[in-house]
């Protein structure tokens, strides 16, 4: 940017009428050849509005940047993504309120597609001194009614007076995006973008693409926290302002000087920078740049780990928590994080450990409540088992406010000075050693001697009593004859498939499973399924798993259990959830999985306030892995296995939001050249099960591309096909529904509002086309597993759908009942335990 140069093209306007701010006299260019040093519209001493050749580059831009400043700094960009490519063009300013740049050919190329509607439209196009350029209605009856405004697109800069954050009506989102490099202002790769989640604390994160690469933690009452050595200015000069309603959500920055102005940029390489300029003189300074070293980067130490550029090892843990993979260290990569090392009970003697001079951790999985104390704080989180940690965020003397974290603690760093306090829980046992004072990523041990003794005196006993307990308890099972049925049968299976190298599975002892989900407690159960609860679990070596524990109430039995187990442990793919082992011990049955932190997809895009936390980048790419993970059952492993229970409570994501597939209790595997089979029990989910299997019995790899076609449709639209309702076609699911949208080209309206403007126009349609290709009535209609992976890579024209299954027809005689409780005579097992 400081290499930008700028130069007034030969321009013609017609139709236009430019005022400039605190102006008397308008600036109107009629068949006139500008030469150096003139303008389009010039406010009063701050900016300037004309065409511009940014560093090196010949393309040509309108833009506004600031006067007489050195080097010049363009703010703004209207056509950063179609240049003008010679020396002719026109701006004009119709009628309607709409300015329009037009290359010469006659092409328009950039417009601001603000046309209002009315008998009596007299627009204005109006540079105002904050650097906004406005279209304004200045007729008798709507005097000065804004049209259309340049604040509402911002480019890479970040003015006084803009909103950064999103309009609910209107779907618009304000944010970053930076150039694609000095001489292209075209976006880039990098966006700074405010906190989008309501009801969660506010922050800024810098991605590149899809993916955070630093965060700029929550305002603090007096800046921006997480930027220490940033020195803000007076509260009478600037001033931060958050403002959230049913309307909209947004941050504004306010600055009031009179030799002073200020900006900030996320460059071309994804730094953000905050720049003043001193009007007396014309010259730029750097106040800030982010991020300035290795701790800014965003989770570097993993989750409870600790980064601090003051010691030799830049990360550490938090005293309570030791490293989870050790034999990482020595390559200095954290990414794993830290573990407790003792498990929360949630017990009553449970506490929290104050730990200071921090950069409070992401608050994408925290809740705040403005109104609380610190000590209402503390007691709000101690009554909730799932909180891990509270903190006060505001900074300003004698100010309330109450932060509340659930879950892991990810991109905590240990600041110098300017840093915060955090009260992080810990279990009874680690709180006998107290200090808030951070040493080599660890903290020093304060605790009085005398009651060390006694806290130590009273969890032995309480340990003792809990496993004469327990022994008692296990000493009254009896063991089921038709479990030690299954234990041989799968005990054979699991060593006749060892010798010949074919699968590779732990079978765990109880007593394991039962200290890594501490005794399976109610506080570690991650979800309920149709097989029974899931726990989460730490391993003695530290790795995380899930445990899904068979219930005696539950609909499924040994059969789904041995089908599990021998089914996907022959399966290996990025895109499937990886079965670890077993376990069956007198009554209890259970299968050991992988962890998944970032839970189902479920838990995201049906959900108000977490929706938002996925946007399009990420679901496209989830479309994409849930395709690639059925291609693989379907046609790339060894067997060719069709899921039978395909629904987005069974996509599960892990640490980098990769989808992979699980719970595959339904599966039944394809012999030979067997493209279908039937069964007199059908199975599955309402909403997911194709019309064949529910009417018929009959399952194919086909069936589970119908399930893939709704899920691709609930993905885009965030919307859950089974209790789906239009206030216009209640009759209609959500398939329905799109069929209605494309039909009178209208696709468009199903996307997910919450998405704002991050998506993809081009693979957001291709998507729910290939949705509806999917979920076609007839078999031989739907596409094949690899057809679906190929269409979602863009490859080729695709084939207009067919009318939906279950798409409810005007006609009462066209009715078709989704799932009915006997056709034909097969009877449907609902399983659809979240």
């Amino acid at each position: 940017m400081n290499n930008t140069t700028i130069s007034l093209l030969s321009i013609t306007f017609f139709f236009l009428m430019l005022t400039s701010s605190n102006s008397s006299s308008n600036i109107i260019a009629v068949n006139k050849n500008l030469s150096d040093g003139e303008t389009i519209i010039s406010g009063d001493a701050t900016f300037e509005l004309g065409f511009f050749s940014p560093g090196s580059s010949r393309n040509r831009y309108l833009g506004i940047w600031y006067k007489n400043t050195t080097p010049c700094v363009v703010v703004w960009v209207a056509n950063r993504e179609t240049p003008l490519i010679d020396t002719s063009g026109i701006v004009k300013l119709d009628s309607q309120g709409t300015l329009s740049l037009v290359n010469g050919s006659g092409i328009t190329i950039w417009s601001s597609n603000s046309s209002t509607t009315g008998t009596s439209v007299n627009p204005i196009a109006q540079l105002l001194d904050t650097g906004n350029l406005v279209i304004m209605n200045e007729n008798q009856t709507n005097k000065n009614h804004l049209i259309w405004q340049s604040f509402d697109y911002p480019g890479d800069t970040y003015l006084p007076g803009m909103k950064m954050g999103k309009n609910f009506k209107t779907r618009r989102e304000m944010y970053l995006t930076s150039w694609r490099s000095a001489d292209d202002p075209s976006p880039g790769v990098y966006t700074l973008r405010f906190s989008m989640v309501k009801g969660k604390y506010q922050q800024q994160y810098i991605r590149k693409n899809s993916v955070i690469q630093s965060r700029i933690a929550p305002i603090n009452g007096i800046t921006w926290a997480g930027r220490p050595n940033y020195k803000p200015n007076p509260s009478y000069i600037a001033k931060y302002d958050i403002i959230l309603n049913e309307d909209e959500m947004y941050f504004v920055f306010s600055f009031k000087s009179t030799f002073l102005l200020i900006k900030s940029i996320i460059t071309p390489g994804g730094k953000h920078e905050v720049w003043h300029l001193n009007r007396k003189t014309g010259k730029w300074t750097q106040d800030l740049s982010f991020p300035s070293d290795k701790c800014d980067g965003y989770g570097v130490c993993g989750p409870y780990g600790i980064c601090s550029t003051d010691t030799y090892n830049i990360c550490g843990c938090f005293k309570g928590f030791e490293p989870k993979n050790p034999q990482e260290m020595p390559q200095d990569n954290w990414s794993s994080g830290c573990r407790r090392t003792r498990s929360l009970d949630c017990s009553v003697e449970e506490g929290f450990q104050k730990f200071s001079s921090l950069k409070l951790p992401d608050t994408q999985n925290a809740m705040y409540d403005s109104h609380m104390s610190l000590h209402e704080c503390e007691v709000a989180c101690k009554s909730n088992c799932s909180c891990t940690a509270y903190a006060n965020p505001n900074m300003t003397e004698g100010a309330a406010g109450c932060l509340l974290w659930f879950g892991d603690l990810i991109d905590l760093r240990v600041y110098s000075q300017n840093g915060q306090d955090l009260y992080v829980r810990l279990a009874a046992s680690e709180l006998l050693v107290n200090s808030s004072t951070p040493v080599n990523g660890r903290f020093r041990s304060r605790f009085p001697r005398k009651k060390r003794v006694i806290v130590i005196i009273t969890i032995s006993t309480a340990a003792g009593l809990a496993v004469i307990l327990v022994l008692c308890t296990l000493s009254k099972r009896k063991r089921r004859p038709d479990v030690e049925r299954e234990v041989k049968v799968l005990e054979t299976e699991h060593n006749s498939s060892n010798k010949k190298g074919n699968i590779e599975l732990t079978v765990f002892r109880l007593s394991t499973i039962s200290r890594a989900t501490n005794k399976f407690s109610i506080e570690n159960i991650l979800g309920q399924g149709g097989f029974g609860p899931v726990y989460k679990g730490v391993l003695e070596e530290g790795q995380e798993i899930a445990v899904k524990r068979l219930s005696k109430s539950s609909k499924q039995g040994l059969d789904e259990f041995e089908n599990e187990v021998i089914c996907i442990a022959k399966l290996q793919h990025r895109n499937l959830v990886k079965l670890l082992g077993y376990c069956i011990k007198g009554e209890e049955t259970l299968l050991v999985y992988e962890y998944m932190p970032n839970k189902s997809l479920d838990w995201f895009i049906f959900d108000d306030l977490r929706k938002s936390l996925l946007d399009w980048p990420q679901r496209f790419h989830i479309i994409q892995g849930i395709a690639r993970g059925l291609l693989y059952l379907h046609q790339d492993s060894r067997l060719r296995v069709v899921h039978r229970d395909l629904k987005a409570s069974n996509i599960l994501l892990d640490h980098e939001m990769n989808p992979k597939i699980s719970d595959f209790g339904l599966a039944r595997m394809l012999e030979g050249k067997e493209s279908e089979a039937k069964t007199k029990k059908v199975v599955g989910t309402l909403g997911y099960i194709s019309p064949e299997y529910a009417g018929k019995g009959l399952f194919s790899v086909k069936s589970d591309i119908f399930s893939y076609g709704v899920l691709v449709l609930e993905t885009v639209s965030g919307k859950k096909n089974r209790v789906f309702a239009h206030e216009d076609h209640c009759e209609d699911n959500l398939l329905g529904h799109a069929w209605r949208l494309y039909r009178e080209g209208k696709s468009i309206e199903l996307v997910d509002a919450s998405l704002g403007e991050s998506w993809s126009t081009h693979e957001v349609l291709r998507s729910i086309h290939i949705g509806l290709l999917c979920v076609q009535q007839q078999v031989e209609d739907r596409p094949t597993t690899a057809v679906v992976v190929a269409m979602l890579s863009g490859e080729g024209s695709l084939p207009p759908p067919k009318k939906p299954a279950f798409f409810v027809q005007e006609s009462v005689s066209d009715l078709v009942s989704v799932c009915p409780s006997s056709i034909n005579g097969v009877t449907l097992s609902q399983v659809d335990g979240r």
